[in-house]
């Protein structure tokens, strides 16, 4: 970052840096977020994780300029004395840890929500006892499925977005029957955000609570049998990047119906940095981070995936490009989904002046050709058999 410039605030005031603490600094958003702040701005990270695979380029001392302003610190927030004093010595917490992929509720329930719930109590414990600002993340899995999913396929009322866009200060939270326990996670979710709100309001914790509308981009997950254990089923992007460079069909749960919106990881990222350097207007909101604009179907983001991936690739695609799978089949039983997550922007736009800029199209360019160029090698050696002498 170049030195001697002011960063200035929203409102023309000049940003103090804060030293910030950030629990889950090793993950796809942690790791997207560390290069955003060693790179455009002062701050300094004590970066919290078990793992620093995504973030090992930033902490090298011989080939990063950065390394002096990031400080790894191995730890497992579950059980891990060293927590409060790492809270203490930065001044905004971020809390990024979570077991947040979708195929894990269902057949890892009780992690999931001792992940998302159990193990973030401290966290804002610590916060608020030590007079530490906290932004937390939390998911748009929280709103559950939209009240208009309770109409008649063909009731008018179903095209009113009052019905569907789903908005932070009104919008119910609308989760399936206890036996589905897809929504370990959204509950789990729900519940510290509650908690975190009634520090605020009790205590005055300083808080933010974002949810993110499917981010996504390079560095998401993992490819199975490559980076990850095969056997472990990464969220949508990630898992038909694996079809896709494997030449395998992608598989739609459920004819992949259900609808969501896709936002670039760095349109993401530039709303949480106006978070951080903006506190007088970040903080005791919830703020929906997504892109309305990239709303598309399961089954059409398969389809455009397997377009943009010829094109980076150079490969065609297969002849049946697409396989229908059951949500049993795939996520085993207790599968429950939403069907439209369409974010209301009133809250971002108001206080943070923030609009994302990349389309759909360009966010999977640039992801896919990310994936080719890190993955597609690998891939090849792995599923190329030995021949015989």
């Amino acid at each position: 970052m170049a030195t001697g410039a002011v960063r200035l605030d929203l409102d023309g005031k000049p940003i103090k840096p804060p030293p910030i603490c950030m629990i889950g600094a090793g993950g796809f958003i942690g790791s997207h977020l560390c290069e955003k702040l060693l790179n455009e701005t002062p701050h300094k990270v004590l970066a919290l994780d078990v793992y620093n695979d995504k973030i090992k380029h930033l902490l090298d001392p011989d080939t990063s300029e950065w390394a002096e302003r990031i400080q790894f610190h191995r730890i497992n927030i579950k059980h891990d004395s060293r927590l409060e004093g790492l809270v203490k010595m930065a001044d905004l917490t971020i809390n990024l840890a979570a077991i947040c992929t979708p195929a894990d509720y269902n057949t890892r329930p009780l992690d999931t929500i001792y992940s998302n719930f159990i193990d973030a109590l401290p966290v804002v414990k610590y916060c608020s006892e030590n007079n530490k600002r906290l932004i937390h993340f939390s998911t748009c899995e929280v709103y559950g499925k939209t009240i208009g999913s309770f109409l008649p396929k063909d009731h008018p009322l179903r095209q009113d977005p009052d019905f569907y866009v789903l908005k932070e200060d009104t919008s119910p939270c609308i989760f399936g029957s206890i036996e589905k326990q897809r929504w370990s996670y959204a509950c789990a979710k729900q519940l510290i955000e509650r908690l975190v709100y009634a520090e605020g309001a009790e205590n005055g914790l300083e808080f933010t609570i974002v949810r993110p509308f499917n981010w996504i981009g390079p560095r998401m997950d993992f490819i199975p049998g490559i980076d990850g254990p095969s056997e472990g089923v990464p969220r949508v992007l990630a898992c038909f990047s694996n079809n896709l460079l494997r030449r395998e069909p992608l598989k739609l749960v459920d004819g992949g119906e259900s609808q969501r919106t896709f936002i670039y990881i760095k349109d993401a990222i530039e709303a949480v940095l106006l978070m951080i350097e903006n506190p007088e207007r970040a903080n005791g909101h919830i703020i929906n981070v997504g892109n309305p604009n990239n709303e598309v179907t399961v089954r059409q983001l398969a389809e455009m995936m397997t377009k943009v991936y010829s094109k980076v690739s150079g490969e065609t695609a297969i002849e049946s490009p697409t396989i229908d799978v059951s949500s049993k089949e795939f996520y085993g039983e207790g599968y429950d989904d939403s069907d439209k997550r369409i974010p209301d922007m009133t809250i971002i736009n108001r206080q943070l002046g923030w609009n994302p800029k990349t389309s759909l199209w360009d966010l999977l360019e640039s992801t896919l050709t990310y994936q080719h160029r890190t993955y597609a090698e690998a891939v090849k050696k792995a599923t190329s058999k030995p021949v015989a002498s």
